[in-house]
């Protein structure tokens, strides 16, 4: 069974509908118990770092994902959240990914939000087993990760480079959306099934 936390992030409707798609058994809970018992955890989300953080905290439930050691996968603001820090609202955030999440820098060449379809260059990881270079995969984001050791994937916006995916033993992120990136998504997600 897989858990997709309910911790009062948008856009957990599309996970829930791309799961559905793909014939995966899933509940929507925000219940300790059924996060730390279950086979797989995704973290969906859009909206604010540091709203996000709060919400965990006052639902219990930011030891229970540090804990898990069966597969995680954040999306976007659920990836950022499993990174060390963030300057949306200077939260501190679970610090399971050895990463800083940034504000892009306004300059006349790049539009914030980050949103749309951009490539990634892939590493060697079963996340995106399958996967060419070059893949284009959907954003939508402000702030990005910056690239450390966990990063498996990399994504540039104007002349910033940033982590697209990122791993650290059984917890993966993705700063893309997988549920809104057509075939390459659904591929990313098959992987994280069969992981």
């Amino acid at each position: 069974m897989i858990a997709i936390v309910d911790y009062d992030a948008g856009n957990i409707r599309s996970v829930c509908n791309a799961l559905e798609r793909l014939g995966a058994e899933y509940v929507l809970t925000d219940d300790p118990q059924t996060i730390r018992t279950a086979d797989k955890v995704i973290l969906p989300g859009v909206g604010n770092a540091a709203e996000a953080m709060a919400s965990l905290r006052s639902k219990g439930l930011c030891e229970v994902i540090r804990n898990r050691r069966k597969p995680v996968l954040g999306i976007c603001v659920g990836m950022q959240i499993m990174c060390r820090d963030s300057e949306e609202g200077n939260a501190q955030c679970l610090g399971i990914f050895d990463s800083h999440v940034r504000l892009f820098e306004k300059t006349p060449d790049i539009k914030i939000p980050h949103m749309g379809w951009n490539t990634i260059g892939n590493f060697d990881s079963k996340l995106l087993k399958g996967l060419p270079k070059g893949t284009y995969v959907y954003f939508v984001h402000s702030y990005y990760p910056t690239l450390c050791p966990d990063t498996i994937a990399t994504c540039k916006h104007g002349d910033t480079l940033f982590s697209a995916a990122l791993k650290y033993e059984c917890f993966y992120g993705t700063q893309f959306h997988p549920e809104k990136s057509g075939d390459a998504g659904e591929q990313i997600l098959k992987n994280f099934l069969a992981l």
